[in-house]
């Protein structure tokens, strides 16, 4: 499993669709509606929206992954990073930046490799 991780409007998904040659077709976007993800997919784009979801619904996202493991195995995962700037008053956005974190973690552990993308560039992690 690849991790790629980076700022809003940084070139995470453009540098996925050159490093990796995905299609249009191959990529599932999670919404902040979203609580299934189609792991069928071979890239999943947008991964603190589906957290987020998660949150407001009281699902664990981490727990959600865990589960089907063997489903996102070979995938391409790519999360905004939410982790900077300023930290949220709410107690919704503070929880989910905090589970975001978290799941961040568990994946990078778990991954073969993880790249931050920052101006369109990527910072191999591991």
């Amino acid at each position: 499993m690849v991790l790629i991780i980076g700022g809003a409007y940084q070139g995470k998904l453009d540098y996925a669709k050159a490093a990796y040659g995905l299609e249009k077709s191959e990529i599932f976007t999670c919404t902040g509606q979203t609580r299934e993800i189609d792991f069928s997919k071979k890239c999943i784009d947008h991964i603190e929206c589906f957290v987020l979801a998660c949150v407001q619904c009281g699902m664990d996202a981490q727990a959600y992954f865990q589960a089907h493991a063997a489903d996102w195995a070979g995938s391409i995962l790519i999360c905004q990073d939410i982790s900077g700037g300023v930290v949220p008053m709410g107690a919704e956005l503070r929880a989910w930046r905090q589970s975001c974190g978290r799941l961040c973690q568990m994946l990078s552990e778990r991954a073969d490799r993880v790249s931050r993308i920052f101006c369109g560039l990527e910072q191999r992690l591991k």
